[in-house]
């Protein structure tokens, strides 16, 4: 939720602190979002591979990133904890007034948060205590508690897009609540698939990305290869599904929500033969500054033939549509989206192109210059939609039901900035501390992988691959493990 000076007037003064609060957590927690969703299917891919063609390579790969996803999910457990929190603390009267409406889909997140815990930690503790096959498919429906999680989180903001399944009494209040429509809106379907499909994509380039920045810095092993491969493989097979599905949503907001689409697309008026702006901006008096004019495209798009009528802003008084510089926010975060999926459906291409001609990857380091840039551009992206969501659909946080001015708190101004203040001291610190982490790992990994003997020898004996005998550790004059302790204590520490 974004906010400028124009909102200023005849609004709480807690408004523009409580939004800036919001976004900065929900811009910094969905970060992590596409690797708690993809991450494991991702790893359990690559951990099958291992165990179909007995692969020590992708054995080792499947276990270091089942690490990455375990410090992943804790750190998921802040950031999802205090939005949580916001959600109560920051906008009471929506929670107050319509939580028993679409409430569920939170609970229903919240059990899949534990049971994503509790196979987690079955996960990690597996590997080195439970059979091949037995520890891979205990591992399966992880990735079904990730989108069972998503399942929950995308009802609720779908609800919130396009509300239904109750009805209001005398004095505005839902009341005969209908579970089912609330949790299966008009909006639910198009915003479920695309945003997960968004996390696989996001997920596979950013992993990928990871790998293709060893291959140019010259690590051309089997290891960098393998862990390009896999990752890089899924989002392409996604990146033109995705395309699709984003011009899907985009059509079921024209039909929905058609001022929110009027604010993406930054149309003024009702009317047929709507020109598409590519950027530009959209001025207080209804005119467009800059950008790229195509004649009648957005007409086409949104009915497929010149004559559609698109409503325009103007179709409703303006308290209640989003302000001129609200709906170029949300124009820029739309077509940053769009460009960015159609370069990527161009890369996706290259890399089929290549695989299908010579049976392997392209050659040219730029094509490895762009797969290490996309992950970056994925992110973005996946920020631009949750800024094309929320800003598109102001003045409401209910769309149609409640503003955004209604359901905020009444807490003093001055201490909802201080509260973000100290948040994102938080923050800074948690994420400090997750790079701190992650580093650390690969530090200590290409030690393993490529370091001196000595360099190997300073570290925690550790197995020969994750279902192999561990490394006997050279006996002492005592006769015991180094440091005194015995084989087990030694594995705890690795």
């Amino acid at each position: 939720m974004l906010s400028t000076a124009a909102l200023l007037a005849n609004t709480p003064p807690q408004l523009l602190p409580a939004r800036e609060l919001m976004a900065f957590t929900l811009a910094s927690h969905i970060l992590l979002v596409p690797f708690g969703v993809a991450l494991p299917l991702i790893t359990l891919l690559m951990h099958h591979r291992a165990l179909r063609r007995d692969d020590a390579v992708a054995l080792q790969l499947a276990r270091r990133w089942s690490a990455v996803m375990a410090v992943q999910f804790a750190i998921g457990v802040v950031t999802g904890t205090v939005l949580s929190f916001e959600l109560g603390l920051l906008w009471p009267g929506m929670m107050g007034r319509w939580g028993d409406v679409f409430g569920l889909g939170f609970g229903i997140e919240a059990w899949a948060f534990f049971l994503e815990a509790v196979l987690i930690a079955i996960y990690l503790y597996g590997w080195r205590r439970l059979k091949p096959w037995t520890h891979f498919w205990l591992a399966v429906p992880l990735p079904l508690t990730a989108l069972m999680g998503a399942f929950g989180i995308i009802a609720a903001n779908s609800w919130m897009n396009t509300p239904q399944g109750f009805r209001l009494d005398a004095q505005g209040n839902p009341v005969d609540v209908n579970v089912r429509q609330a949790i299966f809106t008009p909006m639910f379907g198009p915003e479920y698939w695309h945003f997960v499909v968004a996390m696989f994509m996001t997920a596979g380039y950013v992993v990928a990305g990871v790998y293709a920045v060893g291959w140019l810095r010259g690590r051309r092993d089997r290891y960098h290869r393998l862990g390009f491969t896999l990752p890089f493989t899924v989002a392409a097979i996604l990146t033109p599904v995705q395309f699709m599905l984003g011009d899907s949503a985009a059509r079921a907001v024209f039909h929905k929500q058609p001022v929110k689409f009027a604010a993406m697309e930054i149309v003024w008026k009702t009317d047929t033969h709507v020109p598409e702006y590519l950027f530009g901006r959209l001025n207080t008096d209804g005119t467009i500054s800059g950008g790229l004019k195509i004649p009648q495209l957005d007409s086409i798009l949104a009915g497929f033939k010149p004559s559609t009528q698109v409503t325009g802003l103007t179709s409703v008084p303006a308290a209640d549509r989003p302000t001129a510089v609200q709906a170029t926010i949300a124009h820029w975060a739309f077509d940053i989206m769009v460009t960015v999926g159609s370069l990527l459906i161009l890369l996706a291409l290259w890399y089929a192109w290549s695989w299908l001609r010579h049976r392997d990857l392209p050659r040219s380091r730029w094509f490895f210059r762009c797969a290490a840039i996309a992950g970056v551009a994925c992110l973005v992206t996946v920020e631009c939609g949750w800024i094309t969501t929320e800003v598109g659909r102001q003045p409401w946080i209910v769309y149609n039901q409640m503003r955004v001015s209604e359901a905020v708190t009444d807490t003093r101004a001055g201490s909802l900035w201080a509260m973000r203040g100290i948040i994102m001291a938080v923050y800074v610190a948690v994420f400090g501390a997750f790079l701190a982490v992650i580093l650390k790992m690969r530090t200590r990994w290409r030690i393993a992988d490529e370091g001196s003997a000595s360099a190997r020898a300073a570290l925690p004996p550790e197995s020969d691959t994750p279902y192999g005998p561990r490394s006997e550790p050279e006996p002492t004059a005592a006769g015991a493990a180094p440091g005194g302790g015995s084989d087990r204590t030694s594995s705890g520490a690795s």
